[in-house]
Parts: C-alpha cells; structure tokens; sequence
C-alpha cells in the first residue's frame, strides 16, 4: 500500500500526482473528505469497484455517489433543467449529496435500480478538490464505514492498520471527522432533504 502524507490545506501537486497515477492505474483509493475519510475508484473500473463493495460488505443494491470537481460533467452523468442546474450552481461545492437522475452515460451497477438515479457531490476540501482536478473525471465514491461500525474511519493510523494491504493508496490528511454529509433528492418534483448532515440544507426547504 502506497502511505502518501499530503497536507489537507495546501496539497503537494507531486504527492497528488503520483495518487492519479495510482487511480488511473484501477486502484482502489482511501482519502479524506469536508465529511469523513471515504473509499473511491475511477468510475468505469467495475474490478476496482467490486472491491471496494467486498472491503465494505455492500449488497448489489447499494447507490454509490460519484465525486466531481464541479459542474461541468453534470450533464454527462445527470439530467438537470435550467432551474434545477441554477440551485446547484448557487450551492455548490458544498459538504451534501444530491440525488439526481442519471443520464445512460452513468453504469447501471451505479445508479438506483429502480429510480434510475445517481448520487453526486462536489467536495469543499482541497485534496479532493485538486485530486478530482488532476485525474480529469470524477471519482466513484463511498464513506469509509466497515461492517459492523456505524461510524466512518477517521484515522489513517486506524485505516492503515484495519485495511492494510486491502486497499492501494492511502491518501492521509490528517485525523477527518466523523460526521457526514447531507443528502438532498432533487430527482423529484420537488427538493427532499434525505438526511441531514453537515451540509446546509435551508436552500432546499
């Protein structure tokens, strides 16, 4: 496993750098978030995708979200109207989820199975921000929770010594928090705010 220190304010491009390589490479990517340490991949990569799945015990019905810099793949991987892109736009990046529907171009081991839907997020925090920026896509994500706990992994010591060789890359910014992100469905008629987290959700209500 690749143990890179990287500093949550102001990240090292070189350290960065040799994380994307990583990513493109199909591995499987432990990094810090503005919510909780979460466990992502490239987005296409089903093997990788697969063990992230099997580290987390997830079931085939788990909705992932997609991690994106910002709005410009919205169109690629959601369908949004003028009004619906506009909130986003006035709201985001932001510490929240929002459930939209997915365009064909999203696999359909991704999105919802029966609502069709996909989660995505645009981060506040400057690794995933510059991250996301270098690989040149967005990262398929998934909080960092192990089966059996309800809480996310917020120590890299901790996630070193409980993932080991399981996962490729560790991306350690420091001790993150255990709190998570706000999760708001705009897939609907109207706004729903799913759960609340971290994120501001009053703009939605």
């Amino acid at each position: 496993m690749l143990h890179l220190r990287i500093h949550p304010d102001n990240p090292q491009p070189r350290l960065i750098s040799q994380a994307v390589e990583r990513i493109r490479a199909g591995d499987v990517v432990v990094y810090p978030t503005d919510a909780a340490y979460a466990i992502g991949c490239q987005i296409g990569n089903k093997a990788a995708m697969e063990r992230i799945a099997q580290i987390r015990q997830l079931d085939a019905k788990h909705q992932y979200a997609i991690l994106c810099c910002d709005l410009s793949d919205i169109a690629t991987y959601a369908r949004v109207d003028n009004a619906m892109y506009r909130l986003l736009k006035n709201n985001t990046p932001a510490i929240s989820t929002f459930i939209l529907p997915a365009t064909s171009e999203v696999p359909k081991r991704l999105m919802h199975p029966k609502k069709k839907t996909i989660g995505l997020r645009i981060p506040t925090h400057p690794i995933c921000r510059m991250l996301l920026k270098e690989l040149g896509e967005p990262l398929l994500t998934s909080t960092l929770i192990l089966p059996g706990q309800n809480d996310p992994l917020d120590d890299p010591y901790e996630i070193e010594m409980q993932l080991g060789k399981r996962i490729d890359v560790l991306i350690d910014g420091g001790l993150g928090t255990l709190s998570t992100t706000s999760i708001i469905d705009l897939s609907g008629d109207y706004p729903v705010v799913i759960r609340e987290g971290v994120g501001d959700t009053s703009a939605f209500r």
